[in-house]
This record gives C-alpha cells, structure tokens and sequence, in this order.
C-alpha cells in the first residue's frame, strides 16, 4: 500500500488535483491534513471486515500508528542494543526504523483536526482519546530513553516576552 509509505513520510508530492478546491491553492498543512485523512479512511476500508468510520474507536488508530511504524526511518534501539541510548551510535545495528514520535504527534494533531471538519463530534473523537495520549507519550519516553534524546517541553512565551525586542534574533 504505497498511501501507507507516502504518509509515512510525510510525502509532499501533489496527488490529483480537487476541482472542489477552486483557484485557491491548499496549503502544506492542509494538503497533508487531506492525504492523512485519505489515507486513514483506505486503511479502515482495508480491515477485515471493512470498518466503517462511523464505527472507527481509539483501537483502529492505534492499529493505524503500529502499521505505519513499518515505514519509519527513525532508528530506535532495543534494550539489549549496545548502542542503547547513544544519540550518535558509531557503527550500525539491526534494531528496527520506527516512526518517530514527533510524525506520530503531528499526524495525531492533523487527523484529529480532519476527524472534526469531516462531520464527527468532538466528544466521539478517537484520535482525541486518552488512549491516543497515554500510546503517544509512552513512544516519546520510550524513543526518547533508546535514542538518549531528551524531549524538552516548550515554554509557552508569556505576552510580555513576545512582544520584547531582546528576544528579536538580529535587533
């Protein structure tokens, strides 16, 4: 299934263009936001049996994240790696490619935000689950202890800093 891989890798490359879009471009976002949607809607018409998305729970997404691992490119060592947490391993091992976190977060963000545009309920939301949530931190913590890359959490700027001049890179 190349939607799968093309998702995976965030691919940019223009798929058929939508007459419903009118003159206007999409952007990047929203572009990628369409593919993930499509993507997703293949995957759960791929299932045995079909599932309809009307029917699609937390389990489904979390079956979509663990298939799309196959197409990661961010290698994450096992335990038993002599590499384990070393950012910059010096030689090759055979631990697998995975997704990496930060692909599954966004992708998440995009297909939560299309779940909602595409007639579902904030409340139904089965990308929006806390089973989503706990799923998504364990791979950060878990990429984040086998790459020895921390994950540091971004302070949010309050008003006054943004709107300092110190934080202005060539002032």
């Amino acid at each position: 299934m190349n939607r799968g891989k093309e998702l995976a890798e965030g691919s940019s490359s223009p798929g058929g263009s939508d007459p419903s879009a009118g003159a206007v471009t999409p952007s990047r976002y929203e572009s990628q936001k369409r593919r993930d949607w499509n993507t997703f809607g293949q995957f759960l018409k791929n299932q045995r049996p079909p599932v309809a998305l009307s029917q699609c729970n937390s389990n489904h997404v979390l079956e979509f994240l663990r298939y799309l691992d196959q197409f990661g490119k961010t290698k994450v060592h096992l335990q038993g790696c002599i590499f384990y947490g070393q950012p910059e391993p010096p030689a090759p091992c055979t631990c697998p490619l995975r997704q990496a976190w930060g692909s599954l977060d966004a992708l998440i963000g995009r297909l939560r935000a299309a779940y909602e545009e595409n007639g579902g309920s904030a409340e139904m939301n089965p990308f929006a689950s806390g089973g989503i949530r706990i799923y998504l931190r364990e791979v950060k913590e878990c990429q984040s202890k086998a790459r020895g890359i921390p994950y540091k959490k971004k302070k949010k700027k309050t008003s006054d800093e943004s709107n300092s001049s110190s934080n202005m890179p060539f002032s």
